[in-house]
């Protein structure tokens, strides 16, 4: 089999141009007024190539795109709508461990998202964090005390 397998390899025909990109969501921000606006930014968006799902929140003013896409060419087929576009910049409030960091909060978020920043997220060295997980209940080893 050793040698059969070694001239195969010589015989197929492989191209490495035509990879399929990793299926990912993209949520992206877009200031959307009314439904003309949300029907063209959908139907754009809908329109790509690799597209899977398309979901618009007019309300949190956010589209969601599922498949075989990339931030960048769902950012540039949201833009040719003519609408400002950027990656989505919010996190659950829930994951954050000070929300009320400077260039964190933002008034125009959301209810329950804040400003994805570095300085919102707990260092590795903080000692909170510390206290927190040893008297977790999902922490094995934690005080027995308790």
């Amino acid at each position: 089999m050793g040698v059969l397998d070694y001239l195969s390899n010589f015989c197929t025909v492989t191209s490495t141009s035509n990879k399929r990109k990793p299926i990912q969501t993209v949520e992206v921000k877009v200031k959307m007024d009314c439904d003309g606006c949300e029907r063209r930014v959908r139907n754009a968006v809908r329109s790509m190539k690799g597209a899977r799902s398309v979901e618009v929140n007019r309300k949190q003013s956010k589209v969601t795109v599922t498949g075989y896409v990339t931030p960048n060419t769902v950012l540039k087929r949201v833009r040719s709508t003519g609408k400002g576009a950027e990656l989505w910049p919010y996190v659950p409030y829930n994951l954050v461990s000070y929300p009320y960091v400077e260039k964190v909060y933002d008034k125009k978020a959301p209810s329950g998202y804040v400003r994805n920043a570095p300085q919102a997220l707990p260092g590795p060295n903080d000692p909170t964090e510390k206290y927190v997980s040893l008297f977790s209940d999902d922490n094995p080893n934690a005080c027995s005390i308790m």
